[in-house]
């Protein structure tokens, strides 16, 4: 388990590129038959990595995180971004077909991950985890790609009209913290998140999927007054720390995991910056 201390909005200004990198870009999550996992410790969020190839993967208990199995104290949000495959807790085998969603709740101590035809045209599953710490237990919970609460965003004429599909939320399947969905642009659409916004009592993470090899996504972070970018790869992840905005645009169509933990679940609590105020 990689670990990635708290930033300021102060550090951004003195960063440069392997710097911004470093610090809020996350690579190489998705190794065969691993568990890969950073600890950032804005909201102490774990984002995981699971790619069953040859058989089950187990999730391990990492010492990092002082406990006597990784959910003694923590929940979690699944989705898989590549073939069908298979989250068994507790006994119990849950389903996951591209872009589903499983909702994990403290309490459970055995968790595997398998896929179902990893030589198949989809290749094997690829499970994308983001943990937050967790008061109390709420139920294991699936819920099947584009079955959440969708909201229709954005507009034509200004790049940005996306399919949202919200999992884990304060009207959905219930957590403690973790909130959870997938976002996926409509053809000719290439901005996600604009306006641009923060949230300054949550922290949040993107996992940019479904992107072509030879595709990009250049990621906006930064205060609005001092934006920085990312140049994201498919299967990569962003951290973006409360005080940052976050918004991209990418070079072919795309899909993205956007994930959230800290203070509320209210997803329209946010300040938006219009990019004429951006610099």
């Amino acid at each position: 388990m990689e670990q990635r201390y708290a930033t300021s909005p102060e550090h951004v200004p003195g960063m440069d590129s392997d710097e911004l990198r470093r610090r809020y870009l996350v690579q190489g999550l998705f190794v065969a038959d691993d568990v890969n996992a950073v600890y950032t410790h804005h909201d102490r969020v774990v984002l995981l990595g699971a790619k069953p190839v040859t058989g089950p993967v187990a999730l391990p208990t990492f010492p990092e995180i002082r406990s006597e199995f990784f959910f003694e104290h923590r929940e979690a949000g699944i989705v898989n971004v590549g073939g069908i495959g298979t989250v068994t807790v507790d006994g119990t085998a849950y389903r996951l077909e591209h872009a589903s969603c499983l909702y994990v709740g403290r309490g459970a101590v055995d968790v595997t991950f398998g896929s179902e035809n990893p030589t198949g045209e989809a290749g094997p599953a690829r499970f994308y985890v983001v943990s937050a710490p967790a008061h109390t237990a709420y139920p294991t919970t699936l819920v099947e790609a584009g079955a959440g609460n969708v909201r229709e965003l954005g507009d034509a004429l200004t790049s940005n009209r996306r399919t949202l599909n919200q999992y884990i939320h304060e009207n959905g399947v219930r957590s403690c913290q973790v909130v959870m969905g997938v976002t996926t642009l409509h053809p000719g659409s290439m901005w996600n998140t604009m306006p641009a916004h923060t949230h300054d009592r949550r922290m949040e993470a993107y996992l940019y999927f479904d992107l072509p090899p030879e595709a990009r996504v250049v990621h906006l972070m930064g205060e609005p007054s001092e934006t920085r970018h990312l140049v994201v790869a498919n299967e990569e992840a962003t951290i973006s720390p409360s005080w940052s905005v976050h918004s991209g645009v990418g070079s072919a169509s795309y899909s993205f995991v956007w994930a959230m933990a800290g203070e509320n679940q209210s997803f329209d609590d946010m300040d938006g910056f219009a990019i004429t105020e951006m610099r």
